[in-house]
């Protein structure tokens, strides 16, 4: 009987702790929940209702929500929501082993900020450092209709996106987190979309987590794919980086990267953070009509951001470096160019110069640092027969240098370097150029004209001039400009074209071509303050001599040249006249100076000897054993 009473007792007992646990308001254990949070994070918890449903996993439900926000933040809650529900399981709880099968989340608002001061932690960093406390072991976290703000005052960065969680590739796996939203990135209008596998290893700082994303930056498009570790902080993460828009210019707002003008691109490859070291590697793509591989490093960590780059293009289409020099690319059918370019192309194409004379960005030289290399195998130019291209650039606190800047033309090659220091208010620049080996012949792109000259080309280009635009630099530039030629040979009908020779000329159009001997031919020029005057000009062949004099305005654009020929045949119809070579860069003239015929005996001592400028004879290419064979007299 004394059993079953204490059995009775028990069970009144159980029965009265069950009734208890129903009817318990667990609303009373708020304020000891509240203090505890505060006490642990330094920052106020508010809940409006807690509510417990007990069982084997048990779910602790709590209405109305709020976390405080860090003292200097813009508003006063860091995170709010509707409901916060936490599965539970209660007897390994018992045991010591806390399990969190679920936590679910409905109508969260989560405002992330940095901080004012530079290098001082974010709002969301309210645990003091505790990074070494064990990661909580959840399993699935849910979202319902969620919003989470990032903002960065400093970096004139604000996004707002909207989060829910979508279903899950397995049954019990974690779903993933959905996001789109839009805002400002640096100051420019920024929309993504895209997602995670799972948002719980944001967790744990040095665990990462996979995630895709979709972005846009006014033309800019940029895809993600891959992991990232501690996302508040974006310091370290490995991902599929495809990147595209209409001009490369547009990345100095978004990434502080100083690129020049481009054509639309669009590159694809592997991009890389470990802390202050940004890596693009393995990246090939276009930019405009080009292709372009390699390999960029971007270090962050000094007071500049220094750019590291190997650059190859089997294929360069040479109007895509147009930027470089501050014009737009080539417009033409079949060329890539964004709105923007063509319409700049039309208002270039409309003035009366041809010199670039949009001025460098200074702030943009100044901003980055920066050691590039790149290798063109091959280029397309069609003015010009360029083969390939070998480039240094170094920039060095607005100090830019092109050390070299080489280029393959005609079976020769120009290897030039470039100064431009941007270090004051007007750029100083200076350009020493060379040219070797240039074939006359393949000067021509009309295969009949170039089987009527041939030869080897050589010269040197050195100027100096100040000024923020190509034209200001040229405009203003001193130095000199020597190009000469040795032993070759030209065709009859240009000879004679060129000497206003009618008969001849007819007769050679009729009855074809015969090859002629070239002597020598040199252009010597002094520069000074953007003029280009002649010290000597000649063209010597056994049948025809020119001479030359006159100037050349880089600063107007303007042509100011006579040319002398002097056949050495006789033709009854030969006009003999000078030819002025007049009008500008974009709009030359060449026509007989019939005023000048009465001189030709006033110019005779002239043409007694014709000797090139010592500066020239070695850049002469005559040939293995040959002489230059420029002078003698040549009154017969």
């Amino acid at each position: 009987m004394r059993g079953q009473r204490w059995l009775a007792v028990a069970g009144l007992l159980l029965a009265a702790l069950v009734v208890l646990l129903l009817l318990w308001d667990w609303n009373w254990f708020k304020g000891p929940l509240e203090r505890m949070v505060q006490a642990r994070t330094g920052r106020a918890l508010h809940i409006g209702h807690l509510d417990v449903d007990l069982g084997s996993t048990s779910t602790l439900r709590a209405d109305r929500v709020d976390f405080a926000n860090a003292p200097w933040a813009q508003r006063a809650d860091m995170a709010r929501a509707a409901r916060v529900e936490i599965d539970l399981r209660l007897w390994p709880l018992l045991r010591g082993d806390l399990q969190l099968p679920e936590v679910r989340l409905v109508r969260p608002d989560v405002l992330l900020q940095t901080a004012p001061r530079p290098g001082e932690p974010g709002n969301w960093d309210f645990l003091g450092g505790g990074n070494a406390d064990r990661p909580l072991p959840l399993k699935r976290l849910r979202v319902d209709d969620g919003t989470l703000r990032f903002v960065d005052a400093a970096g004139r960065t604000d996004i707002q996106l909207a989060v829910h969680s979508g279903a899950p590739k397995q049954a019990n796996a974690a779903p993933p987190l959905l996001l789109q939203g839009n805002g400002r990135w640096r100051g420019v209008s920024f929309s993504v979309r895209g997602g995670t596998e799972s948002p719980l290893q944001l967790a744990d700082s040095d665990h990462p987590f996979r995630l895709h994303l979709d972005a846009h930056a006014g033309d800019t498009h940029g895809t993600a794919s891959g992991t990232l570790t501690n996302p508040f902080q974006l310091q370290v993460f490995d991902l599929r980086f495809r990147l595209g828009g209409k001009d490369l210019d547009d990345l100095y707002p978004l990434l502080g990267i100083a690129m020049p003008s481009s054509p639309p691109y669009r590159l694809d490859g592997r991009l890389r953070r470990d802390h202050d070291t940004w890596r693009y590697e393995k990246f090939s793509g276009q930019v405009g009509d080009s292709d372009l591989a390699g390999n960029v490093r971007i270090d962050v960590g000094g007071e500049r951001p220094r750019l590291t780059a190997e650059l190859v293009s089997r294929r360069l289409d040479f109007d895509d470096l147009a930027g470089f020099v501050g014009a737009p690319p080539a417009t033409g059918g079949g060329e890539s160019a964004n709105p923007g370019q063509k319409a700049a192309a039309a208002a270039l194409d409309a003035r009366p110069t041809v010199l670039p004379d949009t001025p460098y960005n200074l702030g943009k030289l100044r901003a980055m640092d920066a050691d590039v290399r790149w290798k063109a195998h091959r280029i397309d130019s069609p003015s010009l027969p360029l083969d390939d291209m070998d480039a240094h650039l170094l920039l060095d606190d607005g100090l830019l240098r092109l050390e070299p800047l080489n280029f393959g033309i005609a079976g020769g090659d120009i290897r030039s370097t470039v100064r431009m220091d941007a270090r004051q208010p007007r750029i100083a620049t200076t350009l020493d150029a060379r040219v070797r080996g240039v074939q006359l012949g393949r000067l021509f792109p009309d295969a009949r004209l170039a089987q009527q000259a041939s030869g080897g080309i050589g010269g040197h280009l050195r100027l100096s001039g100040h000024g923020n635009s190509v034209a200001a630099m040229l405009g203003s530039s001193d130095g000199e400009v020597t190009i000469g030629m040795g032993r070759g040979h030209v065709g009859n009908l240009l000879m004679e074209l060129a000497g206003l020779d009618v008969a001849e000329s007819l007769r050679f159009l009729f009855t074809g071509d015969r090859q002629i001997p070239l002597r020598c031919a040199f252009a010597d020029f002094q520069v000074q303050d953007g003029l280009m005057q002649a010290r000597a000009l000649a063209f010597d062949t056994s049948d025809t001599l020119v001479v030359g004099e006159g100037s050349v305005s880089l600063g107007r654009e303007t042509l100011d040249l006579l040319l002398r020929p002097r056949p050495k045949d006789r033709s009854i119809l030969a006009l003999r006249s000078p030819l002025r070579i007049g009008g500008t860069f974009k709009d030359p003239s060449f026509r007989p100076d019939f005023k000048a015929l009465g001189l030709r005996g006033a110019i005779a001592v002239t043409l007694g000897s014709i000797t090139p400028p010592a500066a020239l004879l070695a850049t002469f290419e005559t040939g293995p054993g040959k002489d230059v064979d420029c002078g003698g007299q040549y009154a017969r």
